[in-house]
């Protein structure tokens, strides 16, 4: 139980607090696909739906089940379907590779797994390294479009997966459906330190861990966030969810938090700029909430060009840090285009489920990522110590609160490491962020203290795609960096050294992305790939990244500098 704290949080689980909000609003749209409105009272019927069909099939309580979907409606519905069972929802990355596909399910040794049937094939071909049988759940896209999309997505995409599924061990999502139809169910059981959900995220060693997160996690982070953010979650509002349902920021704020005050989620399958403007254009969110990248995009759209933006009541930004030139550019083109707000930036990691600081409305401090969330703690430490350190000294992040999550899936090793009892009696988080507080308790972060790359909001560890690139049978060694990227804010650059026999030819290039293909998700490829002879090492004999990347860094500013001299 969380003790003393300034915001109450019901003992509720995450499907009751769905199901308590549509009690009270139920006519009001929970989401919207594709201009097809569900609202709370269909969303939460459609929910049970799923539940029976998974009770029906033998899932219980504890029990997990893999949802490796886009935003679309059947990856909400399964998600609180597990959830109002007690069953524990894995979510991963769609694009993710083969080989990790085969590692989530084994880590997380779920019985099904949730798929659209575009990625149907590459689920199965993971399925040959899974250590235990896998019910294969596939779901089409056309089902949720309106007719008009239905036979055009038919047309250009869909047709070419109306084989699937094809084996005896998968079965179509709308078929799965109807064998919960006569399943009676239990009452909803909440339990504070059950695990509801797993969320994975890279680890420094190149294995990805599995985040266990709670009802209470996820709850108490929506409840928070309602705090922080005043009157921008009430009911009737929209909010133009594009941000993933894998992703801690896009399931815990874009998706649960949203709803759960009653707001509309209006759902994105997949992100590009254009896109993304025409549904500004057409349904006019109030709450906008993304990646740095994706706000950065806005400022170079003509199809915003002079339009009015005044609809909008809040921009949040989270998932990587906000440079101070951007932000400014961001208020600026809000200001051109009567927004009247200015960008609000967040901070968090998915071992708090997402957001736990966010800078307050209207008011900010250059480099601040803001104030904690009420009934969070920040505190700053010595690295590799627990010595906390004065105002205005740089250390490492922790923290504590009702979000901080239950622990990593099946590694006490790291759950030692990242979560501390300190003298204070508490259990604080260990970021493994770089950071400082000043003495009105704003937060700044400087860097991670653990390598890792982020590219348009996703976290990619440079030790697995070494792992990976390695693997290739051309490949000697590997050395994989984040260069500065307008767009992407880092891109991911790839330095090669090549096994004696081997040519750095266009043809040897291809054989290798070909080959990594198979065992890093699409995000994480490598944008650039460099042939070298040899690389930098340190005294024991590593390879100095950080002298690729210094290289990298100069290379970029000789480039920028010719530009500026060419202008």
């Amino acid at each position: 139980m969380i003790k003393e704290t300034k915001l109450h949080y019901p003992e509720k689980t995450m499907f009751q607090m769905i199901e308590n909000i549509a009690g009270q609003y139920p006519d009001e749209p929970a989401y919207e696909f594709y201009d097809i409105r569900t609202s709370f009272r269909d969303f939460v019927e459609k929910a049970e739906d799923a539940a029976k069909a998974f009770r029906a099939n033998g899932i219980h309580k504890g029990d997990r089940v893999t949802i490796c979907m886009p935003n679309c409606p059947q990856a909400l519905n399964a998600f609180y379907g597990l959830n109002r069972i007690g069953a524990v929802a894995v979510m991963i990355h769609p694009q993710s590779a083969q080989s990790e596909i085969s590692f989530y399910l084994n880590d997380s040794q779920s019985k099904m797994i949730l798929v659209l049937d575009m990625f149907c094939q590459k689920v199965e071909d993971a399925l040959k390294d899974v250590d235990h049988p896998v019910k294969v759940l596939v779901a089409r896209m056309q089902n949720e479009l309106p007719l008009h999309l239905k036979a055009l997505y038919i047309a250009k995409e869909g047709r070419k997966y109306l084989g699937l599924p094809n084996t005896d061990h998968a079965v179509l999502w709308s078929k799965f459906l109807r064998t919960g139809w006569t399943e009676e169910l239990l009452p909803s059981e909440y339990e504070e330190d059950r695990t509801a959900v797993i969320l994975y995220s890279g680890g420094t060693t190149g294995v990805p861990k599995g985040i266990e997160l709670t009802d209470l996690n996820f709850n108490s982070c929506a409840i928070q966030a309602r705090d922080a953010i005043d009157e921008e979650f009430r009911v009737g509002l929209s909010c133009l969810g594009c941000m993933p349902i894998f992703h801690g920021f896009g399931l815990g704020i874009n998706i649960h938090a949203i709803m759960m005050h009653g707001v509309c989620c209006i759902l994105m399958p997949t992100f590009n700029s254009k896109s993304y403007a025409d549904m500004l254009k057409r349904k006019k969110p109030n709450i906008i909430a993304g990646v740095p990248t994706i706000f950065e995009a806005l400022l170079h759209l003509p199809e915003l060009d002079g339009f009015d933006m005044s609809f909008l009541i809040g921009m949040f930004s989270g998932g990587d840090s906000l440079s101070v030139e951007l932000k400014n550019k961001i208020d600026r083109f809000l200001e051109e285009h009567n927004a009247g707000i200015q960008v609000r930036e967040g901070y968090g990691l998915t071992e708090c489920v997402t957001a736990s600081c966010l800078t307050p409305k209207n008011t900010h401090k250059d480099g601040s990522i803001g104030l904690p969330f009420k009934d969070t703690v920040y505190a700053i430490v010595k690295p590799d110590t627990d010595e906390v350190l004065p105002n205005g000294e740089e250390g490492e992040i922790i923290m504590r609160g009702p979000s901080v999550m239950k622990g990593y899936l099946n590694n006490e090793f790291e759950n030692q490491k990242a979560l501390r009892r300190l003298p204070d009696g508490n259990i604080w988080l260990y970021t493994g962020d770089l950071g400082k507080m000043d003495d009105d308790g704003y937060v700044y972060f400087s860097q991670r203290i653990k390598r890792m790359i982020i590219t348009n909001g996703y976290n990619v560890y440079p030790s697995q795609v070494e792992n990976a690139i390695d693997g290739c049978e051309e490949v000697s060694y590997s050395c994989v960096i984040g260069v500065k990227d307008p767009r992407r804010m880092q891109r991911i650059r790839a330095y090669v050294v090549l096994k004696d026999g081997y040519e750095p030819t266009e043809e040897t290039r291809m054989s290798i992305m070909e080959q990594l293909a198979v065992h890093v998700a699409a995000y994480a490829l490598p944008k650039e790939l460099v042939f070298k002879d040899s690389m930098p090492k340190t005294l024991v004999g590593k390879v100095a990244y950080r002298v690729l990347e210094k290289e990298a860094e100069a290379e970029l500013s000789n480039t920028d500098g010719k530009e500026n001299d060419n202008q």
